[in-house]
């Protein structure tokens, strides 16, 4: 019987040629018996450890969105400027796209579309970067003494919705000639550096009025 070791490597195999062949195949030309044959393992392999082509789907998107959600909570949580940090998460969207996660989200979320297992799925994952981001949010509201009309909330949809369409615009095939859609995302780190540098500025200026 293999070892939970030998286990383990035979399903990150499984997994890594799961993600290759739905680069170039996307979901609907996706098959067990493709990804098996990619892997260098029988078919029956495949099954035994994921169930079914939902099932292997679903456990590589999950180990791919659990590596960047955590990336990006420990980017977030790091003392430095919050602009910094969002300029950050525009760079790491770059790296995403280039390593294929981007494409295997997406091609989740319109599968979930019509599949309700990966529909709940996709949701679930999505609405850990929502949590994630409204953590930010209310950072931001706290430091900024608010966010004008939105709500902590209501500003962190608002940042996943630009990402997720961005997303979905660029793989799509749009340039930056057809439509400025990376420099408006960047623009958006140009209002909150503004926005830190006015509150530092007022803080100043209370500070120097309670010393008088």
């Amino acid at each position: 019987m293999p070892s939970a070791t030998a286990e383990t490597v035979t399903a990150q195999v499984i997994l890594e040629a799961a993600r290759m062949r739905l680069l170039a195949d996307g979901y609907a030309g996706l098959s067990t018996r493709k990804v098996a044959h990619e892997a260098g393992v029988p078919l029956s392999q495949v099954h035994y450890h994921f169930g079914s082509k939902g099932g292997m789907v679903l456990a590589l998107l999950e180990a791919e969105n659990q590596r960047r959600l955590a990336r990006q909570a420990a980017m977030y949580a790091q003392d430095t400027p919050l602009w910094r940090r969002y300029e950050q998460a525009c760079d790491y969207l770059e790296e995403d796209l280039e390593s294929g996660y981007v494409r295997i989200l997406q091609e989740m979320i319109a599968a979930g579309w019509s599949t309700p297992e990966i529909g709940a799925a996709a949701r679930e994952m999505v609405k850990g970067w929502f949590d994630l981001l409204t953590e930010v949010a209310v950072e931001a509201a706290d430091q900024f003494g608010g966010l004008g009309p939105f709500s902590p909330a209501e500003a962190a949809a608002l940042i996943v919705n630009a990402f997720f369409g961005a997303e979905a615009l660029i793989l799509l095939g749009f340039d930056r000639r057809q439509m400025p859609i990376r420099a408006s995302l960047r623009r958006v780190g140009e209002l909150i550096r503004s926005a830190e540098e006015r509150a530092a500025g007022e803080g100043h200026a209370a500070g120097s009025s309670a010393r008088r």
